[in-house]
């Protein structure tokens, strides 16, 4: 099985909302990140023809699965849809589940159960019911079950939302690797960004509907470019800008206007920095300042903001400073990594945070 293209264009309105979402891609692997409530589950179910949209297409490797006046049934599709909690019939052992999907003779289909018991590690759980199985387990008979019919693409709808984190962790790489000999392609929905991060090639970031953008999952995540995608990427500091000149861009809510050697393009509406690249200057009466690493700052002396700290979150691994911003609008965050401690407790509080430009994200 060669993996496959998808191309969809899907416009559906329920109620007040209204799904209008774009997906092209030949992409292995495929994350769909957005909020919860932005319409990332809806758009899955359209595409495995559980939903059935107002209007648009769907075409998966060619093969039409929706258009005027198509509507391929959802098990003609050849899709495996993993949903959030499962779905597994709590009256059916694991063995009975593994089959449930299986349209071939008896014989035929205990060798393929046989296979998928030993190839997800459900050796002597034959016979239990899902409600005797460990969440971990849930999903390897889950995942079992649509292996077994060879679906062409899989769709994991927050297949880990149910699950407590250190579960969650072990789980997501357990998945990744009972999929790494699947050839078809991959879609997961998730509105974590760490679940994306590590599973994905290509993202698309949706926001109340719509798609937001769609490229090369790592590209997006260093530099990405919308508001919402750097939202919900993780980037804590997120302002109105004014774009003054091809060089100077004021940001209100911080209280200063920043000079950046590149040009800033004219649509540009807000800035983004993320909270743990700040470098902070300190500054003693006798000598220049200094950043973290005892360099002098070689940047533009006015990307600079002042510390005014107004609360701190101390956690095992980092501290969390949130600063007074310039117009006290709103905080900003400045986190610090563990091995960085010392030196704060040496040197003390530093009068300004640098804003170096390379880390800056220039944002529509």
């Amino acid at each position: 099985m060669s993996h496959m293209s998808i191309e969809a264009a899907i416009k559906k309105k329920l109620g007040s909302f209204e799904l209008d979402v774009e997906l092209h891609s030949d992409c292995k692997r495929i994350g769909i990140l957005g909020a919860s409530g932005c319409g990332k589950s809806m758009t899955l179910k359209c595409i495995a023809g559980i939903e059935t949209p107002d209007q648009g297409k769907i075409i998966v490797d060619g093969q039409t699965f929706f258009d005027r006046g198509v509507n391929v049934k959802p098990q003609k599709r050849k899709i495996g849809y993993l949903f959030q909690n499962y779905a597994l019939f709590p009256t059916m052992t694991v063995s009975e589940n593994i089959a449930a999907g299986l349209k071939g003779k008896r014989e035929q289909n205990r060798q393929v159960v046989v296979r998928m018991i030993k190839k997800f590690r459900l050796e002597g759980l034959e016979d239990r019911l899902p409600g005797e199985l460990s969440g971990g387990q849930q999903q390897r008979v889950a995942l079992a079950r649509i292996m077994a019919y060879e679906p062409e693409m899989i769709l994991l709808d927050e297949p880990f939302s149910a699950l407590d984190a250190f579960l969650k962790d072990q789980l997501q790489q357990e998945l990744k690797q009972l999929l790494e000999g699947y050839d078809g392609t991959v879609i997961l929905v998730s509105h974590s960004r760490d679940e994306i991060y590590r599973f994905s090639e290509e993202l698309v970031v949706m926001d109340a509907g719509r798609t937001v953008c769609h490229g090369k999952t790592k590209d997006i995540f260093a530099d990405p470019q919308w508001k919402e995608a750097a939202r919900l990427t993780g980037c804590k500091n997120i302002a109105s800008a004014q774009r003054i000149d091809s060089h100077h861009v004021c940001i209100p809510a911080w209280g200063i206007t920043l000079t950046l050697q590149r040009e800033i393009p004219e649509d540009i509406r807000f800035v983004g920095f993320w909270a743990h690249e700040f470098l902070p200057v300190w500054k003693s009466s006798e000598e220049d300042p200094v950043l973290w690493n005892g360099t002098l700052p070689k940047g533009i002396a006015e990307n600079r903001i002042p510390v005014k700290v107004e609360s701190v979150a101390e956690l095992p691994f980092e501290r969390k400073y949130f600063l007074q911003s310039g117009d006290g609008s709103e905080e900003i965050c400045w986190f610090v990594q563990r091995e960085q401690w010392e030196l704060l407790e040496k040197m003390g509080l530093p009068e300004y945070l640098e804003i170096p430009e390379e880390k800056l994200l220039l944002l529509r």
